[in-house]
């Protein structure tokens, strides 16, 4: 599995919810709010002023160790 920048937040917590851990670690602390789950992760970087593809390389290498 290959998480892009493009993936709705919802879809990469429903595979895995413990990855939520790397979205509250740059303050993403809203992950059950409907509108939130389904943003992409590009938006939800941009809305919090994180680095998108620091958090798509911690998300991808969360789910090669899996």
């Amino acid at each position: 599995m290959k998480i892009t920048k493009d993936m709705l937040i919802g879809e990469v917590l429903d595979i895995d919810s413990s990855a939520a851990e790397y979205f509250f670690e740059i303050g993403m602390h809203c992950l059950g709010c409907p509108a939130s789950r389904g943003e992409s992760i590009e938006q939800a970087c941009e809305v919090h002023g994180t680095d998108c593809d620091a958090l798509i390389e911690k998300l991808n290498k969360h789910f090669e160790n899996k």
